[in-house]
């Protein structure tokens, strides 16, 4: 298995690692209710016309993730080695969980 630090020449490269790295059904739960509540956040910024709300959805997208990693995983979040992979990973996990390809 790679470690955090392991350099990846591209995302298809690194997702594989980024799911190693939530294989704890909470983890994956908090990240999903972390995006599900930044999607939230970043709607109501657009309607309300107010800024602000993207600080809510930062928030509590890394808030719920974190803490998925840190009490249910009991790893290091990919966001400090390797933020903008993790963040399309993220993503990507998201997606994967709505759709029913990756159980949460």
């Amino acid at each position: 298995m790679m470690s955090q630090t392991s350099n990846f020449s591209s995302f298809r490269e690194f997702y594989p690692y980024y799911l190693s790295q939530h294989d704890n059904r909470l983890c994956r739960r908090m990240h999903f209710l972390g995006t599900s509540s930044a999607l939230a956040a970043l709607v109501q910024m657009i309607e309300a016309r107010n800024p602000w709300w993207a600080l809510l959805a930062l928030i509590s997208a890394y808030g719920c993730a974190w803490i998925g990693h840190y009490k249910f995983e009991k790893n290091r979040p990919a966001t400090f080695s390797h933020p903008f992979y993790s963040l399309c990973g993220d993503w990507v996990m998201y997606w994967q969980m709505l759709s029913g390809k990756l159980s949460w």
